[in-house]
């Protein structure tokens, strides 16, 4: 199965990916920071991450970077950004696709499926 890891200390956004992905049949795993989004890498392997660029402990950037390091670029990664989007542009060499928030969840679930493909 697919599994997508959602990153964000956001819960309601965090539910409203996973909802909207789960419905198109992926697995979805969470975390509320980017820290604890390590450790569930670790565990679970996931196909894709999406991370949320401000939270506490380690942002989305510094969230990348760490995956980087681990897993080289195999690893698609989208950023979800609100205020900070500039930022996170610097660093887009890291991401597979950046969406600003508020985001259109029809276009991260397109990106997701464009990325991965469908869930088998």
């Amino acid at each position: 199965m697919t599994t997508i890891l959602v990153a964000d200390d956001e819960f309601l956004i965090t539910d409203v990916l996973a909802f909207a992905l789960e419905d198109e049949g992926f697995m979805v795993v969470r975390a509320s920071n980017g820290r604890k989004g390590l450790d569930v890498l670790d565990r679970e392997r996931p196909d894709l991450v999406i991370t949320d660029y401000m939270m506490p402990v380690m942002n989305g950037v510094e969230f990348a970077q760490a995956i980087r390091g681990r897993l080289g670029t195999g690893m698609p990664i989208i950023l979800m950004s609100g205020a900070h989007a500039d930022l996170a542009r610097e660093s887009g060499h890291l991401f597979a696709r950046i969406f600003e928030k508020p985001f259109i969840i029809g276009e991260v679930i397109e990106a997701v499926i464009a990325l991965v493909g469908r869930p088998g």
